[in-house]
């Protein structure tokens, strides 16, 4: 579930581990699904123990933590994963501990994932770009302009949620914050991408905007199941200003009137109001 608000959290959670060295990375025992390494832990500890951390970043929904000898230990959460600095919400589900030290002060970060499914690499700057190639991501969605947010998804005839969805167009946004933001934009979502006018396409870039920004000051969603939490292991609260996502026969919380509708798109779930937005 994690999408940009939610891993720009999760970065913004573990800025304090800048410049502390590490010191151990261990892949702990999971009854579980083991999750998916790019390289074998021998090779990360080589690579990685007693090197400085020098900068923690976010590349769409994924967070690249940067070492002083240019490796990137990068984590894509996926559909549970968290990266946390403190008590994760189960010890069975942990899967990769790095214990670190800054001065006398020692902490330690945690990937916790609960289904699994998350990916962890280890990359040095030549296999990062090659992997970057790869991942074939478009422009960030809070780094893009307008003008070429409008530019990218005008090419395609598919509907615009859809399009809102393909990371090779735009870097981070899916399915909760897709429904969120053609909502506030006041535009269906099965309106082909291709059929949208300038001023429309202004629209859904000023909600993504607004939309994105309120995510992130509350520190993402934690849906019904839980399962996201902050690096200090709290809920987020953006979830009680979703005005479609989930509300499917709700009465909708912007016109007064009408009843949020669901409908499946890319084999995704789609809300809408079919008044505020048409269809």
């Amino acid at each position: 579930m994690p999408e940009l608000p939610e891993v720009e959290t999760m970065r913004r959670g573990i800025l304090s581990i800048v410049g502390a060295r590490i010191e151990r990375i261990e892949r702990l025992p999971c009854p579980r699904r083991p999750i998916t390494l790019s390289h074998p832990i021998a090779t990360m500890r080589r690579r990685l123990e007693s090197q400085s951390i020098v900068a923690v970043d976010r590349v769409g929904k994924k967070v690249v933590i940067r070492t002083e000898n240019s490796q990137r230990l990068i984590f894509e959460p996926r559909m549970t994963g968290l990266v946390l600095t403190s008590s994760p919400p189960s010890q069975e589900h942990c899967r990769l501990r790095v214990s670190l030290r800054q001065g006398q002060k020692k902490s330690e970060l945690l990937y916790w994932d609960r289904r699994g499914l998350g990916l962890i690499y280890c990359l040095s700057e030549g296999e990062y770009a090659t992997q970057l190639a790869k991942w074939n991501l478009g422009p960030d969605a809070c780094e893009i302009s307008g003008d070429e947010f409008r530019q990218r998804l005008a090419r395609t005839d598919r509907p615009i949620k859809v399009a809102l969805l393909d990371q090779a167009l735009l870097a981070g946004i899916g399915n909760l914050y897709a429904s969120e933001i053609l909502h506030r934009a006041k535009i269906s979502p099965a309106r082909p991408a291709s059929e949208l006018s300038p001023r429309e396409f202004g629209r859904i870039y000023r909600a993504l905007q607004v939309v994105l920004e309120e995510a992130i000051r509350y520190e993402g969603s934690t849906l019904a199941d839980g399962t996201y939490r902050n690096a200090l292991n709290q809920s987020g609260s953006y979830q009680n200003a979703h005005a479609v996502y989930d509300r499917e026969g709700e009465t909708c919380s912007t016109c007064r009137r009408a009843v949020i509708r669901r409908i499946v798109q890319a084999q995704r779930s789609t809300f809408f109001c079919p008044a505020c937005q048409g269809g």
